[in-house]
């Protein structure tokens, strides 16, 4: 099986971590921004923030170095088009820009691993699980097993950086029904149960776009034309 996987240079990588950084100075302002930068910065997680992928497979989404930032980015971009479309159609835009970035970019947080434990994903060393199982990556089993929404939620604790309630919901329900445990909060039949804020919604749409549309990337990426004109 050959698989054509994006490639980066190490100044891309550089580059597209600036602009990350950029964007929170931007955003945010005070002790929250002081806690990001601490975050992400070289001691911390800023050397996985830029290398880290953002899925273990090949045809999942972004399985290359680099992969994680450009998905969370993907994510920011499609919640930006999702809220104007949003509120084109009448939905009650009940949040802040700052509530829907912060959201975005901390959605998958927990894919960065744990700072003692060691990364999220490590490079697949089996040649077999590459080859048949389009497997890139595979998951780190020293880790204390978590979902990813739960230990972004614990990384951001431990930095000191808080969220709002609707900034937790959105983080916490990112991946909508995809995943089971989030039934209680999205399919409730008792109306004093239901979201009162449509920002885990909001999220939910950008990373379902930034998914789809890394995987159609991918997808012509390694269409049969495209193969065999590489090799």
């Amino acid at each position: 099986m050959i698989l054509l996987m994006k490639e980066y240079t190490e100044t891309r990588l550089q580059e597209n971590y600036d602009v990350f950084i950029d964007l929170l100075k931007k955003t945010f302002k005070g002790d929250r921004l002081k806690g990001l930068l601490n975050l992400y910065s070289e001691d911390e997680y800023g050397i996985r923030l830029i290398t880290a992928p953002a899925s273990a497979k090949a045809h999942f989404h972004n399985a290359y170095i680099g992969g994680y930032l450009d998905h969370i980015m993907n994510v920011y971009k499609g919640c930006l088009g999702s809220k104007k479309l949003w509120a084109m159609m009448g939905a009650t835009i009940d949040f802040t820009d700052e509530e829907m970035i912060f959201s975005a970019l901390h959605h998958d947080l927990g894919k960065l691993g744990d700072k003692n434990q060691g990364e999220y994903y490590l490079p697949q060393d089996s040649e077999w699980h590459r080859k048949n199982r389009g497997e890139i990556y595979k998951f780190n089993s020293n880790l204390q097993y978590m979902n990813v929404t739960d230990r972004a939620l614990f990384i951001l604790q431990s930095y000191g950086i808080q969220c709002s309630w609707k900034e937790t919901l959105s983080i916490k329900l990112s991946d909508g029904l995809y995943d089971e445990n989030n039934e209680s909060y999205l399919k409730s039949y008792n109306p004093d149960h239901e979201l009162r804020t449509n920002l885990p919604r909001i999220v939910h749409n950008g990373d379902f776009i930034a998914c789809r549309s890394e995987y159609d990337m991918w997808k012509r990426e390694n269409s049969c034309e495209k193969i065999i004109n590489e090799i």
